[in-house]
């Protein structure tokens, strides 16, 4: 059976790491990313330069786009070139060459402020003992309340990306990623309600790349299995059957 032609923007990075690594045998994988990986065929180019990347989206069957500017030291200008114009790039590039599907990678930060409100800020501060017995959850269609540049540039992601579904036809899934560590363990007390496993990273990619060619635009959260958790992940089972299988409880 042919595998499927994947493109995956950002692959040098933690979740690209793990993607590869676990379903490096199940497609054909291209990286595209500044500098060249020795591990895959790939492609060198900057997603904020669209001629660059244009050529290489042909022949794909998927895009994952992985690649963005984040982290402490990012500034607005890193924000807008690759979070902003590089996304619009990456779709537009995938559009022009046909591509069916782009799996966008969003962030759980979409939804981060609302623990300044309880009782999310009780969950992901540890103070269980001020805890209701139930809590609501956040889902996809939950008011989004960014925290900052780099989580608003991914509200962009998904507003353009449903833009490019209804518009053009092309399946767009987005994948809010809960905290996913280089070190893959749960090792803080935020981790408990907001952890995703490398494994789980890369199960949820791969749920997205694989789903039904109906499905048109969606939301999900990935999130593993956190007793704290408050990120809605029923909808990425019912939809595409995601089911964590990592648990943050066993690393304590």
């Amino acid at each position: 059976m042919t595998k499927k032609k994947v493109l995956v923007t950002g692959m040098s990075g933690c979740i690209g790491g793990a993607v590869l690594r676990r379903l490096g045998q199940k497609y054909d994988f291209t990286a595209l990313n500044r500098r060249p990986m020795q591990e895959v065929r790939s492609v060198t180019a900057d997603i904020s330069d669209y001629n660059s990347i244009r050529p290489h989206f042909d022949g794909q069957d998927v895009v994952v786009h992985l690649a963005a500017s984040l982290g402490p030291d990012v500034t607005t200008k890193d924000i807008i070139d690759n979070n902003v114009s590089g996304t619009l790039n990456v779709l537009e590039a995938a559009r022009q060459a046909e591509v069916k599907r782009v799996v966008f990678a969003s962030s759980g930060a979409i939804i981060l402020n609302y623990v300044l409100d309880s009782p999310w800020r009780e969950l992901e501060s540890g103070e269980y003992d001020k805890l209701p017995p139930t809590w609501p959850m956040i889902t996809h269609e939950s008011p989004i309340r960014p925290n900052g540049l780099y989580s608003c540039s991914k509200v962009w992601g998904e507003a353009v990306g449903r833009w490019y579904a209804d518009s053009h036809g092309m399946s767009v899934l987005c994948i809010r990623f809960g905290w996913v560590p280089a070190n893959d363990r749960p090792s803080t007390v935020r981790s408990r309600a907001v952890w995703c496993s490398h494994r789980d990273a890369a199960q949820m990619v791969e749920k997205c790349i694989d789903a039904p060619e109906s499905l048109r635009f969606d939301i999900f959260f990935a999130v593993s299995k956190c007793k704290y958790n408050y990120r809605d992940i029923t909808h990425a089972r019912d939809v595409i059957g995601f089911e964590p299988l990592d648990n943050a409880d066993d690393y304590r």
